[in-house]
């Protein structure tokens, strides 16, 4: 049988938006994180990071470097008994700086790839899962990728009206998310 997944955005919902995260001493888990992904995986989501990493084209920092951090949020979490089934991320970008050759792809949101990827590989039931994310992009990936719910959370981001009723919810944080995707029998 297939699973449902909470699919969550990294930077802005996870972890402190800082430009470009990608060393362990500019990382900052929000306020609330964990108590936000406990409460889903004890509701029965499967926890799936989907993170566009335009950094890693622009070539501010290497794959590697994202690899480490990674390492980084995955043991940070263990310690608080959260694991994730799976972290994907997109290292592409259309228009990088630096003079870098430019990559369409469909795994960057708002293009599905990361979440359609996920779903095949985890055994995931899309239409039984929530997409949380803190942009516009976010929102338009989980529909795009035909996930039943999507989240949009206040990360300090501006988000006019008009894009949070694209929406399902907006949400204070991924705690409050996770309180909405529970209370709504997902």
């Amino acid at each position: 049988m297939k699973k449902r997944a909470a699919f969550i955005d990294r930077d802005g919902v996870i972890n402190e938006e800082r430009n470009y995260v990608h060393r362990i001493e500019d990382f900052a888990l929000l306020p609330d994180v964990i108590d936000g992904l406990i409460r889903l995986r004890d509701a029965g989501f499967e926890l799936v990071v989907v993170t566009n990493q335009a950094g890693i084209a622009h070539g501010y920092y290497s794959q590697e470097d994202y690899v480490v951090l990674t390492e980084h949020l995955e043991t940070l979490l263990a310690r608080y008994g959260v694991g994730l089934a799976g972290v994907y991320h997109c290292p592409h970008h259309p228009k990088p700086a630096g003079g870098n050759p430019g990559q369409s792809c469909a795994c960057r949101k708002p293009e599905p790839g990361m979440l359609l990827y996920a779903a095949q590989a985890l055994n995931l039931d899309l239409e039984r899962s929530v997409m949380i994310g803190d942009k516009i992009s976010d929102i338009q990936a989980g529909r795009a990728a035909g996930v039943r719910h999507c989240v949009l959370v206040a990360s300090g981001c501006d988000t006019e009206s008009s894009e949070r009723n694209l929406a399902d919810a907006y949400c204070n944080d991924l705690a409050d998310a996770a309180e909405w995707v529970v209370g709504h029998s997902i």
